[in-house]
Parts: structure tokens; sequence; C-alpha cells
């Protein structure tokens, strides 16, 4: 299981939001690609990079930070995700060297566009669902649509993505603790990977989704816990690694 660190850019800065409000933001580096380059010396296997401005825009506003961190470690998987809303944008990330583009709002609002990519990107595909009480979200989190989060991803996983990013709103940026039942819920209705979101507070959370990790989820997005300091991510990566290998042995 990988532990990704996130990157989340609002005006060029990587900052932490609570709850995905704009108003309630934490600056931690004015600087993305010296961000970056702290945790691939930590030993990130990847990266998962938001632009914020583009999400709540629906056009991307800070891809040229994107494509920087992306020319300066070109063997390192970067996920990227916030304001792609069509083909053009999908192609610009693929061709600065980021090899999966993560789709939010227009997967919901138009399910056939990402059936398209799939058909067009082959194997760089991946759907974010950011959900409130089973509830997906859209728009930057400002707004809650009526689609379940399990009845989308398993029409998702029809269209050929590579993996659903699951975030619980409700614990991004709270440093409350991963919703381990509803990941691991929806990890069960698919037979894709999940990537685990929000919440991840400490080296107990790495230690309970590695217990459930065979279920089908392959990494787990942390943030404000790796900025602040109650996860250290080498000690994060280096456990999931041991925890995982023992599981694939047992």
């Amino acid at each position: 299981m990988l532990v990704i660190p996130a990157i989340d850019l609002k005006d060029g800065r990587c900052v932490r939001l609570r709850q995905g409000r704009m108003e309630d933001e934490t600056v931690f580096g004015d600087d993305p690609v010296e961000v970056a380059g702290r945790w691939v010396d930590a030993g990130a296997r990847r990266l998962h990079m938001v632009d914020l401005n583009g999400a709540f825009e629906g056009k991307p506003v800070n891809a040229a930070a994107i494509k920087a961190v992306a020319e300066a470690y070109p063997e390192l998987p970067i996920q990227a995700g916030g304001g792609i809303r069509d083909e053009e944008t999908v192609q610009a990330y693929l061709d600065a060297g980021v090899q999966f583009v993560i789709i939010g709002t227009r997967a919901v609002s138009t399910p056939h566009f990402v059936n398209d990519l799939c058909v067009e990107f082959p194997g760089h595909i991946i759907v974010g669902l950011d959900a409130k009480d089973g509830k997906v979200a859209i728009d930057g989190w400002s707004k809650l649509s009526n689609h379940s989060v399990i009845d989308l991803a398993q029409r998702f996983e029809q269209d050929g993505v590579e993996a659903i990013v699951f975030t619980d709103i409700g614990r991004d940026g709270m440093m409350s603790g991963v919703n381990l039942d509803s990941t691991v819920e929806l990890a069960q209705a698919i037979h894709i990977p999940v990537v685990a979101s929000g919440g991840i507070t400490n080296i107990d959370d790495i230690r309970a989704l590695c217990e459930v990790a065979d279920e089908g989820i392959m990494g787990a997005i942390t943030g404000r816990a790796i900025y602040e300091g109650t996860l250290e991510l080498t000690e994060a990566q280096k456990l999931a690694d041991e925890l995982c290998a023992g599981d694939a042995q047992d």
C-alpha cells in the first residue's frame, strides 16, 4: 500500500483546507517543487496534486505548478486533479509528465465523459469521489449531488478507470481519523483499487488501513498530518511495506 503525500495548490502555494472550505486554509509552502522534493526525499512513490482554484473555477489555474513538479521529478508518478473538465486539459497534463488524471465534478455531472476519456487515454484516468453521508459532492465540494458513492464507482469501473480516490469530506483536514468503514464498504463493492483520503492523522490510521488493504485499498493520501508532523512519511511507508508484505505471505 502506498502512502501518498498531497500537495494542494491555491494561488500557487501549497495549502491545506479544512473540510474543503477555501476560506479555512493553512499555508505550508510557497514553492510546490521544493515541497515535492521534501516528500521525494522522504520516500514518496507517488504524489497527489490538486488545483484547488481550478476545482472551484472549473478550469486549470495552478497547472503551471503541477507541470513544474512533473518536470522536476520525471520518474515520480503524479496523480493530478482539480478543474479538469475537457480532453484538452487531460492531454496537456499527460504531455507534461503527469501519469494519472483525476476527474471529479465532470465525472458526476456528465458520466459519459469518463467513458470517452478511458477510451482516449487508457490507463491514465482516475475518478475522485468526494462524499458526505454517502452522497457525492461536486464543484469543489460546494454542492451535494443525489448520487451514491457505490453506484457511481461501479459505473466508472465498467468504463475502465484505473482507480477510485475516495474522500470523506467531513474528515478531510480535520485530523479525526480515516473513515475505515465507508472505505472498506466501497472497496468491497468494486474490483478496481481504492485510494483512501480524508482524516488520516497518525501511524495508527496507516496500520488500520493496512489491516484491510487486501479488500482492495491500494493507497492512502495524507496531507495535514505529514505537514504538521503527526505522521512521519518514511515511517508510514515502511510500516505499510512491512504489514502488506506480511499479508501477502500469509
